[in-house]
């Protein structure tokens, strides 16, 4: 079944040339030339990923975002002129799998968005049973994408639940943040190393309000790790 690709963008010869690239490869493609536009087909059409420019006429991409996150964790992907780090980190911090700035290769977008979705696809035959770790405190289902703390939920974004089970793969190992971008955002990008932080703080403040304890430690110098044992 084809995957669905929402693009938001208020220049139609973009949204045009990013169909095209994504068509080629087999996405099905919707558009929406404003915020509110895009709101309404997230909500109706249920698309695999979202493709959302910050610069659109009727709300800022942020607040699209923001309404966004409230009801869905479809993957996001930033679209923007703005290259300051601080954009950067903003469009994160709202929840943002990944911020393209322009100009950009559309061929690079397309290949950006496969491997979001390679990661995000979750439910197949034989995945792994759920996990727990320090007693019950933390416990991981990677089939259903769900975590819950002191036996509550945690909503969770897909890019800080991989982040998540990347830790716990190796509960204790101390991860570089160049490692945990690798593995997290499946490349390289120079630069994004210090990203991981700020998806580290939305986790730390997600999993605060349930856990007694502090779950992902900081290790001076290296990195981050997962503070407690995987139960037996």
């Amino acid at each position: 079944m084809a995957r669905t690709v929402l693009v938001v963008d208020d220049e139609p010869k973009l949204r045009r040339l990013l169909r095209d690239y994504l068509e080629r490869d087999g996405f099905t493609v919707l558009e929406a030339d404003s915020g509110q536009r895009a709101l309404t087909l997230a909500t109706t059409a249920s698309p695999d990923l979202v493709i959302l420019d910050l610069g659109l006429p009727d709300l800022p991409g942020e607040e699209v975002a923001r309404l966004l996150r409230k009801t869905s964790d479809v993957p996001l992907v930033m679209l923007t002129a703005k290259s300051a780090e601080s954009d950067r980190v903003m469009g994160l911090r709202l929840g943002a799998d990944d911020y393209v700035v322009k100009p950009f290769s559309p061929r690079e977008l397309v290949a950006r968005v496969e491997a979001i979705l390679r990661r995000t696809r979750g439910g197949a035959p034989g995945a792994p049973e759920p996990l727990s770790y320090g007693a019950g405190q933390l416990r991981i289902d990677p089939e259903r994408r769900e975590v819950r703390a002191a036996e509550l939920p945690v909503e969770l974004t897909r890019t800080e639940f991989d982040l998540l089970t990347a830790l716990a793969s190796r509960p204790g190992r101390a991860w570089t943040r160049l490692e945990l971008v690798t593995r997290v955002q499946g490349y390289d990008f120079e630069g994004y190393e210090r990203t991981i932080d700020v998806h580290v703080k939305n986790l730390r403040r997600k999993l605060a309000d349930t856990a007694p304890f502090q779950l992902i430690t900081t290790v001076p110098g290296v990195g981050y790790k997962l503070g407690v044992d995987r139960d037996a």
